[in-house]
């Protein structure tokens, strides 16, 4: 009987603790749950910063993901850029379309250049999902001739990407060719002008130098009539 008791006594007090423990982490709980209404002001107070992307001004004409890699001359090698998204963006204002790659995560600017007429887009051999091309690059800052390989999914965006910069390049030399001819015209505009004009100026000169020659002769006749009149002086 005495080790009956002296075991529930033993163990009695075993789950009263626990009982409170369950009591006291309901309380809690309740309290965390309820709604005092107080407000708390955060200590440092953030203002919205606008970002800017350098992309505002332009619109997106291609954008897919894509693998970029770079050649490095030096190492004779190939090296990756990065894995992110490669965009063609039009000016909406002079209607250039440059290339820019950016890293997925960070952003970051791998490739940056303009769209021109001797940029030509080639398959890379052995794989129909990449495109090899040249360019005058601007990514890190200064322009450097980079040769850049570009890696996509599907074998459908590598085409995409193919074709549209193609039409970039035959719409920029169209564009050049004009700009070109409409030089040529200008030039030659003005060449006409200034002829006309400097014909104009001789002709002006002429009657003024006429009329010039014309007063110098009535001069010296009225001269000479002047003296014929004059008396003969007394001997």
């Amino acid at each position: 009987m005495a080790s009956s008791i002296s075991a529930t006594a033993a163990s009695e007090p075993e789950h009263s603790t626990k009982e409170r423990e369950e009591e006291n982490a309901t309380s809690t709980r309740a309290a965390e749950d309820e709604d005092t209404g107080a407000q708390v002001a955060p200590i440092v107070k953030l203002e919205e910063v606008a970002v800017t992307t350098g992309e505002e001004d332009e619109d997106a004409i291609l954008d897919l993901k894509a693998k970029l890699y770079r050649f490095d001359k030096e190492g004779n090698q190939w090296k990756e850029r990065g894995v992110g998204t490669v965009k063609l963006l039009k000016h909406k204002e002079s209607a250039k379309v440059r290339l820019v790659f950016r890293q997925s995560k960070t952003l970051k600017i791998c490739a940056n250049h303009l769209v021109l007429p001797t940029i030509n887009v080639q398959e890379h051999q052995g794989n129909d999902k990449s495109c090899l091309w040249h360019a005058a690059d601007f990514a890190d800052g200064e322009l450097k001739d980079e040769l850049f390989c570009i890696r996509f999914p599907s074998v459908e965006n590598c085409k995409t990407f193919k074709e549209t910069v193609e039409e970039v390049v035959e719409t920029q030399g169209k564009k050049s060719e004009s700009k070109d001819a409409a030089d040529a015209a200008g030039l030659i505009e003005k060449l006409s002008v200034e002829d006309s004009k400097k014909e104009e100026k001789e002709k002006e000169e002429v009657p003024v130098a006429a009329k010039e020659v014309s007063k110098t002769t009535d001069d010296k006749v009225k001269a000479e009539v002047e003296k014929k009149d004059e008396p003969a002086s007394s001997a």
